[in-house]
């Protein structure tokens, strides 16, 4: 967009959504000043915004949120929307371009950075958690982590490359090419991780929760085999499942729930890779003896999205057309209409939501 002109004015307010108060729910604050920035920060009008679990545990303030959230911070981390801003030392970035971003701010100076595994930063900051998000008509993200957004990749599609990002890391770690997989949990990162697993050769996909409107789309969108957890006989029949009845190759654990982990754990075949992205709310207790070690199984914690390698994977997957995320996308909103999309989550009524802003609707 050569010819984009966009005015800027520092001294206006925005809307944003906060989370001000220690209880359920957020606060739209109409009044809130535009972000400053300086000169290596990018300034990013929203134009759709995607609701994930994180956000969905702030909105609740459920314990997690009460011991790591700040009161006041303007909430969100996936987004798209158009550059409208930027500062003096910013070299590849311009108005007009349209972006998402990496939520994960690495210091770039700690062991991690430095070595190429900035997505475990030591002292990294995530946007909508540490520092201000994307619940908003603007957003200021730092050069480094802005993404430039293909033109063939929706709007929709593209505000929600966070979530995407955790499915193809856990998925690519864990090497499913050729093997049998379980997935248990298919909320929104285990759908995604569904369709993900088919396009990159998994053999045999095996899932595995509790809601069978989700099971349903698993199955459309490629598993084998939807079991649901509350079964007692579900473990059994998931390795019966598999060639020699010998269980699953690989598990992906995407529930966080301690009954799916260890059953998860008690499937996996000997031998086997388990990639855990899931997080449990309290310490779980496993038996490691005969789930793990006497398995010779790989254990592989996940976290965030490896800078920038899983972007250029979601890419490359999006633009071949293989994987298939509409099905998992059921609702798109005004962000105003913010505390429904919530309670349509807490229903069990909409998966993804993915929120718009009107305000910058002439920038799409």
């Amino acid at each position: 967009m050569s010819d984009f002109r966009f005015d800027y004015n520092r001294d206006a307010d925005m809307f944003a959504l906060k989370k001000t108060r220690a209880t359920e729910g957020l606060t739209a604050s109409p009044g809130t000043p535009v972000p400053g920035f300086g000169p290596r920060d990018v300034i990013v009008a929203v134009t759709h915004t995607g609701i994930c679990g994180t956000d969905r545990h702030i909105y609740e303030w459920d314990a997690w949120s009460a011991k790591r959230i700040p009161l006041g911070i303007t909430t969100g981390h996936e987004f798209v929307g158009r550059v409208v801003a930027v500062g003096d030392a910013v070299e590849h970035v311009r108005p007009g371009d349209r972006v998402s971003a990496e939520g994960h701010i690495g210091c770039g100076q700690c062991e991690p950075c430095r070595t190429g595994n900035a997505h475990i930063c030591d002292k990294v900051d995530i946007l909508g958690i540490d520092v201000d998000g994307c619940f908003a008509q603007f957003v200021r993200v730092p050069e480094q982590n802005i993404w430039p957004v293909h033109p063939a990749i929706s709007n929709s599609i593209a505000s929600i490359f966070d979530p995407l990002g955790n499915a193809m890391h856990t998925v690519m770690a864990a090497g499913v090419s050729g093997r049998s997989v379980l997935i248990t949990g298919v909320g929104i990162i285990g759908l995604m991780a569904v369709t993900i697993a088919r396009a990159a050769g998994a053999g045999q996909i095996i899932v595995a929760d509790v809601n069978d409107q989700r099971l349903a789309i698993a199955r459309e969108l490629g598993a084998g085999l939807a079991l649901r957890t509350d079964d007692p006989d579900w473990v059994g029949e998931a390795r019966k499942a598999t060639a020699h009845d010998v269980g699953p190759a690989v598990l992906l654990e995407m529930s966080g729930h301690p009954a799916a982990i260890r059953g998860g754990f008690a499937a996996l075949r000997n031998g086997g890779t388990a990639a855990l992205l899931g997080l449990p709310s309290n310490p779980v207790a496993m038996d490691l003896p005969n789930d793990i070690i006497f398995k010779g199984a790989t254990v592989l914690g996940i976290n965030g999205r490896r800078m920038f390698e899983t972007w250029f994977q979601m890419e490359n997957f999006l633009l071949s057309g293989r994987i298939n995320l509409e099905p998992i996308i059921t609702h798109h909103m005004p962000i105003a209409a913010f505390d429904r999309a919530f309670k349509l989550m807490q229903k069990g009524e909409a998966i993804k939501v993915v929120l718009t802003v009107p305000e910058n609707e002439d920038l799409v």
